[in-house]
This record gives C-alpha cells, structure tokens and sequence, in this order.
C-alpha cells in the first residue's frame, strides 16, 4: 500500500457517523460511486476492507473513481433493503446479505445452510464458483462485485455453554438465518431471527439468551461483555453454519463506466476479491477470538461426535432446502450436490 493510500485510510477511519468516509485524491474524479453498507465504521468490514479497496480503486484508476462510503445505513433504510437500493440507484455499490429477504437469492443463500463452511476463505471461492455455474438469475439487473462467507458462527451465550443438543432445549436464541433456526428449533431452542445491528438490544434486554454468530462480529459489537461463554464444533468439523455476502454493483451505472474505467473496476472484483474476502475474514476470525479470549470469557468445544449427530440431524433442512430451489424452477440436488463437493474439494 501506497504511503498516501496510508494516509488516506486513516483519516477516513476517524470520520464520525454522521459523516461519510471519502476517499480523496489529487486528480478530479469522473465518477463518484456511492457505497451502503450496515456495520458500524468500527467494524473491520469497514476500516480494513472497505476503505482500503476504494483507495485502490482511486489509485488504479489515477484519481478517476471516487467511492463515497456510507456505513451504518447512512443513506437511509434497513439492511434487507439494501439489494433494491443498489437496484434502484439509491446506491451504486450496497454489501448486503441474501438470507435479509430469505429464498428472493436462492443460489446465493443455498451455502448458508448448516454444515457448508469449512472456511471462509475456501468456502468463498466455492460460492463464487456455485453462483457462476448457476446463479445468474439471483441477481438479475446488478453487476454482482464478489461472493464470500465469513467463518464457521459459534454459540454465544449469557448463562451457560452449549455442549450437546439438550443444552439447547429452551434457549432463546437470535438465528443467524431461516435454515440454520430450523435446525436449533428442531433441537428445542427458541428461535427468533433480526439483523445483526437489533442483536445487541435483544442480549441486553434479556429477549434472547444468546446468538450464533462467528468471531468476527464481536468486536464490532462487544458481544464479549453481553455474553460470558462461547461453544465451538471441535476441529476438523464443518463450522455450524456462514452466512453468505453479495457485494453488488447498480448495473446501469457499471456500463455507463467508460471502457478504461470498467476495466478498473472488473480487475478489482470477481473470483481473485471473493478470495481475497473470504482470507481476511478468518483473519478477522482470529482477531475476534482473542478479544473473547483477552476478555476472560469461557471458550469451549462441542465434541466431535456431538456435531456429527448435528449434521445428520440437519438432513430434513438441507432436503426443504432443495424443494425450495425445486419449488423455483431451478435443479435443487445438483445445486447442493455441487456446492457441497466444492468444499470438499477445497
């Protein structure tokens, strides 16, 4: 990274809410790009990726592409609206998750079924390569950017951990999406589902006992000092579940680029930028871990053998899932059948 590249990261991580995050440099810019997105600017998303690749893109293209960051829902409206702004022109760039408006991005929230994460770096690229061998109708009248995962989510809870699956019976639990809280239901939990950013009321108020989430969020939301133990599948399991990310591009405004620019923007995006995000996830992973641990919270393993009577307990989930997929025209078995022989190949 570029000394001014630098420099620029940094004062745009001070920006306060109320201000979005630009990326300045010395040339005027042909095109401003707006960019939306949900987490805080505290959030690693935003300072770490976010910020560092539009500085990229101002620096590849010589100061020609502006991109103004909007986090925290700046412009206005809910996370599972953020498809239809990018859609729309409200923005030009929106990172948004499938499973926040569920079955509307069927081959894109196929992999955040249970047990499709190995991790997110490997699972990234296997979602990329899913959606371009049958996703092409998900997003439709959007130049989709990148496709990725985060890590493996972990049970994180108030009370007491979660090792077997009577440790779940009665547990009010906030679900990380449709298929991952039928398993948990199935098993006895209490099940609700609302975005990330309503999660930290629910813990406080005491709605739910606990989440499933990865590391990674964390930090962003002191989830170390609402909940005092974390279970995690024993090494060498598939994680519980990830969901899955689209970063999607308004496709009026992609081919309105001139042909330079375009070129700018398809050199920083595709398969190379979902790897790219999956990588810096398990680093966030990492990073998120050690706050649970510095924080002094009990971190413990859910045995191996516990796990795999969870996945096949899952089997009725991943079997609604291809109907739903059937349900859509589209072929459901190869569509899981693919998916899951990415991540073993991976």
């Amino acid at each position: 990274m570029t000394n001014m590249t630098r420099r620029t990261v940094l004062a745009s991580m001070g920006a306060a809410l109320a201000t979005p995050a630009l990326v300045s440099h010395a040339n005027a810019a042909e095109v401003t790009l707006r960019l939306h997105h949900f987490l805080p600017p505290v959030a690693p998303m935003h300072s770490r990726f976010f910020e560092v690749w539009a500085a990229e893109l101002a620096e590849a293209s010589n100061g020609a592409i502006e991109v103004q960051i909007f986090p925290a829902m700046q412009l206005g409206g809910k996370p599972p609206q953020l498809a239809d702004q990018v859609r729309n022109g409200i923005c030009d760039i929106a990172w948004t998750l499938p499973v926040y408006t569920p079955d509307r991005f069927p081959v894109a929230e196929t992999m955040s079924n249970p047990f499709m994460v190995t991790n997110a770096e490997k699972t990234s690229v296997a979602l990329h390569q899913l959606m371009d061998e049958f996703g092409a109708d998900d997003y439709r009248g959007m130049k989709p950017l990148a496709y990725h995962t985060h890590d493996g989510g972990k049970l994180h809870t108030r009370d007491a951990p979660v090792l077997s699956a009577a440790d779940l019976q009665g547990l009010k639990l906030r679900a990380p999406n449709q298929a991952t809280g039928d398993m948990l239901a199935g098993f006895g939990a209490e099940v609700v589902f609302f975005p990330v950013t309503e999660m930290v009321v629910g813990l406080s108020s005491g709605v739910i006992d606990g989440c499933c989430l990865p590391y990674e969020v964390v930090p962003a939301f002191k989830l170390q000092e609402l909940t005092s133990f974390t279970s995690e599948p024993a090494p060498g399991a598939r994680g519980l579940y990830a969901n899955t990310f689209s970063l999607l591009m308004n496709e009026a405004k992609y081919e309105g680029l001139s042909d330079d620019l375009r070129g700018v923007i398809d050199a920083a995006s595709g398969m190379d930028l979902s790897r790219r995000l999956g990588a810096q996830f398990d680093g966030f992973e990492a990073y998120g871990r050690g706050v649970v641990e510095e924080h002094g919270n009990s971190i413990q393993q859910i045995p191996a053998e516990e796990i795999a009577s969870w996945v096949e307990a899952a089997s009725p989930v991943h079997e609604a899932w291809i109907a739903k997929l059937n349900d859509k025209g589209l072929d459901g078995a190869a569509i899981m059948a693919r998916a899951n022989a990415l991540l073993d190949a991976g």
